[in-house]
């Protein structure tokens, strides 16, 4: 029994070995990965390992949340009753992304505050929910583009957006009560596809 407890043992230990040699060609995608808030390396081996790095696989964004058992699943229209629940997915992926999210929810970014603003009305398990949805959003977004690096917008994000929104209805409001009719269009991004605003 103890010869059988050792020989598992040295062939555990050999295995991050193999799996950094198996993941050596995805040495790129993990770079790009690892930076989001709340991952890690590890992290980011055991979502690739779940999702690939081919992200033609998933039209849209909420295809990917769906495979991680992320997306909102609702089959009435009228008041909820009972507990809300989650699509079913990879359960696998779905395991990482609950340590990913609670990590994610302590940190100093946006994905912290995407956490923790709901969470006041919600609670935690929904909040984490939603902050794993955002995070295999952005994990889309960087590995459909070569190259592109994630670059947090910073804890404020959400406050400044609202700032911005209420400053846009104050200054229409002000052109409409004259009698003008506004329209607004926004302004291409100049940076392209090399900034990781992914939501």
């Amino acid at each position: 029994m103890l010869a059988r407890i050792d020989r598992v043992t040295a062939e555990t230990g050999q295995l991050p070995g193999v799996i950094e040699a198996l993941l050596a060609p995805y040495e790129e995608q993990l770079q790009q990965a690892g930076p989001v808030p709340g991952w890690a390396r590890r992290s980011a081996q055991d979502t690739i390992a779940g999702t690939g790095v081919d992200m033609t696989r998933f039209p849209a964004g909420s295809h990917l949340v769906s495979r991680g058992s992320r997306a909102p699943l609702d089959h009435q229209s009228g008041a909820r009753k009972g507990r809300a629940r989650t699509r079913k997915g990879n359960r696998y992926l779905a395991g990482v992304l609950g340590g990913t999210a609670v990590a994610a929810g302590r940190a100093q970014a946006r994905e912290g505050a995407r956490c923790r603003r709901p969470a006041r009305r919600t609670g935690n398990a929904k909040a984490q929910a939603a902050i794993g949805n955002t995070q295999l959003k952005v994990l889309r977004k960087l590995l459909s583009n070569p190259g592109m690096r994630h670059e947090d917008p910073g804890p404020d994000y959400y406050d400044r957006q609202r700032g911005l929104r209420r400053q846009i209805r104050r200054h229409v409001t002000k052109l409409e009560s004259p009698g003008f009719e506004v329209t607004l269009a926004r302004i291409p991004d100049p940076g392209g596809p090399d900034q990781a605003q992914a939501a």
